[in-house]
């Protein structure tokens, strides 16, 4: 959906060890004439999101065929002291994307045979999760976003005076239990700040220090870390975060994610970050140095779970970002000061990073510029429009992803109402899409004058006692109806 970027509870694949994984296969290059001219259209579409999108800066890098592609710098990273965005240097924070490094880091433990992704997490712990109606949490529930957890918040904060030590954090602040893990999916911050430090704890190693040892260092990230307050060296090169106030950016003070660690508190170069996408489109290995092993790798962008059938799931930590045409996995991330994204297309041996700091609107510039990437690189055509008799059930739709110790807002809930033969508008954030039926229950977005899509889909599914409803570009998530 254009408003953010991406449960009849069934496994697609699900691979039970190392062994079933079958390293990638040699990748097709991407098109020539669809790279030729790269850069100087992602020049336009940023040109434009700054003066539109309270945007004050952003980095942009593309990788192909093993080598980078470019990367750009874009505004200011500071606007009010006028310090320009340099590609090469400037520090920004990926968010959630940082998730992905934690992923990395497990699964080096599961490859070294300390971790057992069907063990019960509780098996590495110092302190108990509890169980639900005595099915405990594994490891892989951790990494398909299912541990059915509460949504949690309070993990950031703008002074390190106020930050408590993730490891203290978790432990003083284990989420409701609210289904059976393995069952449905919703996002949790929690479950992979809990794989960080399963990570610390059968290596021995700070987590910080860990992924600079077994990650960055062999990679030559030089400009990446987890540690906050940020090295003297790189908070010099750090973008700051911005706010809008009365029509004008205003920089804001550093964002401390350091509660949540191993979910969210990287802060990295685009050169580096491009790096990072190179290891994993060469199966694990960058100028002769191995972080996993091809078969590794092949795992961690296989299907793992999805919350209904037809659409797009979690791999193994990664968003499935497109099934096929190419096959996209990759990850989102937002803080309240930035908005990243990183997608590799493994099968066309090309990745992608942004990241974006500004007013609110810079993170709907993130998303269009994300769109308008896939949709130059790997085109698609609208699926054909269904004419057969169904209808869908409308109404309010809540995300199974929030506080749940929290009174609910119907204001966050989002709206479905039909708008004519066979199409459904969303109402929501204010923002309202309409999606066009292409199958029983199923609606794919209708974006005018986007050629070339991405198109977003919605599917209803669940039973008369719990309608549900599932978009493709949130695989993180599901809709539970709460209002017809």
């Amino acid at each position: 959906m254009p408003w953010i970027r991406a449960l009849t509870c069934a496994a697609l694949a699900c691979s039970s060890s190392l062994a079933f994984a079958e390293p990638p296969r040699p990748a097709p290059a991407v098109q020539a004439d669809r790279l030729a001219g790269l850069p100087d259209f992602v020049d336009g579409v940023v040109a434009g999101q700054i003066a539109s999108r309270q945007v004050a800066g952003a980095v942009v890098t593309v990788v192909a065929d093993g080598r980078v592609l470019f990367t750009r710098g874009y505004g200011f990273a500071n606007v009010a002291k006028q310090v320009p965005v340099d590609g090469a240097r400037t520090l920004f924070r990926p968010g959630s994307v940082s998730k992905l490094f934690t992923w990395v880091a497990l699964m080096q433990q599961i490859e070294a045979g300390k971790v057992d992704l069907d063990a019960d997490v509780n098996r590495y712990l110092d302190y108990r999760i509890p169980d639900f109606n005595g099915a405990p949490i594994r490891v892989r529930d951790l990494m398909s976003h299912s541990p059915g957890m509460s949504d949690l918040g309070g993990f950031l904060f703008d002074s390190p005076d106020k930050i408590t030590p993730y490891q203290q954090w978790i432990k003083a602040h284990i989420p409701q239990r609210l289904w059976a893990p393995g069952t449905e999916i919703a996002y949790s911050n929690y479950g992979a700040a809990l794989a960080g430090y399963i990570v610390e704890r059968v290596s021995g190693e700070a987590y910080p220090d860990y992924v600079e040892r077994h990650i960055f260092a062999p990679l030559g990230m030089t400009s990446t870390t987890f540690r906050e307050p940020l090295p003297p060296a790189l908070a010099a090169r750090m973008a700051d975060g911005h706010k809008w106030v009365d029509g004008q950016l205003v920089p804001k003070p550093y964002e401390y994610l350091s509660s949540i660690m191993p979910a969210g508190s990287a802060s990295a170069t685009a050169p580096d970050m491009a790096r990072f996408m190179l290891a994993l489109l060469g199966g694990g290995a960058l100028d002769g140095k191995r972080i996993l092993s091809a078969q590794s790798v092949a795992l961690l962008e296989s299907d793992l779970y999805a919350n209904v059938p037809g659409l797009p799931g979690m791999a193994h930590g990664f968003l499935v970002e497109r099934q096929a045409g190419p096959r996209m996995v990759g990850h989102a991330g937002n803080t309240v000061d930035f908005h990243s994204d990183l997608v590799i297309a493994p099968e066309r041996n090309i990745g992608l990073f942004i990241s974006f700091t500004g007013g609110p609107e810079s993170g709907i510039a993130r998303t269009e510029l994300r769109n308008a990437l896939i949709g130059r690189l790997f085109p698609q055509a609208p699926a054909p429009r269904y004419t057969g008799k169904s209808a869908p059930v409308l109404g309010s739709y809540r995300a199974n992803r929030r506080d749940y110790s929290a009174p609910a807002d119907p204001e966050n809930d989002i709206k479905v109402e039909a708008s004519g033969a066979h199409i459904v508008t969303v109402t929501a954030a204010g923002r309202k899409t309409a999606y066009e039926q292409i199958g029983p229950a199923e609606y794919e977005e209708i974006t005018g004058a986007r050629a070339g899509g991405p198109y977003d889909r919605i599917k209803f599914f669940g039973d008369s006692q719990d309608p549900r409803l599932s978009f493709a570009s949130m695989p993180y998530e599901t809709f539970h109806l709460v209002k017809p």
